[in-house]
């Protein structure tokens, strides 16, 4: 199956590694809306699981990966304890969270992209689905949060668009035949480096131009 990049075992370590640091992400925005420890654990498993399982629910894999592996769904319980009792602590490292934020998302595109293909789907929606799996937690994330979605905000560094790259060059190796553990890695590196650059530069999306300003002297049409 092209799903199976890596060795299984290697697999499940970079999944909960990714789950685990989304996990922390959810669970820190729920510290900061002052929910309680069910609060908590809800968006930490929302954002971590809820890309996955959207993918899954798609392309008709039930039930989702989630629920079949008992190590997903309990991890983020895990991290859940960690922001309850640390979040001080876990805030204080928010640049480390970041940067493996930046990993789970170069991994979750590139599995996403490559286990929706074995089910038959064409390269355009293998490359949305390989996107969705790496955001699309982040996104019910913040809409149980009631805010806009990160990914739509224009004053946030680049999100979508590193995933977006990252499952584009897998859907392009699957296309050439030539998609293995070491050209799934490279696609991965490839989106986590776009990533961790919009962070750093604070790369954003460009806006709807606006004809006419006050410089031009003319009024906006």
């Amino acid at each position: 199956m092209t799903s199976q990049i890596f060795t299984p075992d290697v697999q499940q370590v970079l999944d909960l590694i990714g789950i685990f640091v989304f996990a922390l992400s959810g669970g820190l925005l729920a510290v900061r809306k002052n929910l309680d420890i069910f609060g908590i654990a809800v968006l930490a498993e929302v954002t971590a699981l809820g890309g996955g399982v959207f993918r899954d629910l798609v392309i008709g894999a039930v039930p989702p990966a989630a629920f079949q592996n008992m190590g997903y769904f309990f991890t983020p319980l895990v991290a859940t304890l960690v922001v309850f009792f640390l979040h001080p602590e876990v805030q204080r490292i928010n640049g480390t969270i970041q940067l493996l934020d930046a990993a789970g998302l170069g991994l979750f595109c590139v599995t996403g992209t490559a286990k929706a293909h074995d089910y038959g789907l064409g390269s355009v929606a293998d490359i949305a689905l390989g996107m969705l799996t790496a955001v699309g937690g982040g996104v019910a994330r913040d809409l149980l949060a009631h805010e806009l979605p990160s990914l739509l905000r224009w004053d946030r560094a680049l999100y979508a668009v590193p995933a977006l790259v990252g499952a584009g060059m897998v859907a392009v190796l699957i296309w050439m035949n030539a998609l293995d553990g070491v050209t799934g890695t490279l696609a991965a590196l490839v989106a986590f480096t776009l990533r961790m650059l919009a962070l750093r530069y604070d790369w954003r999306a460009p806006r709807a131009w606006h004809r006419g300003s006050s410089s031009s002297g003319g009024e906006s049409g």
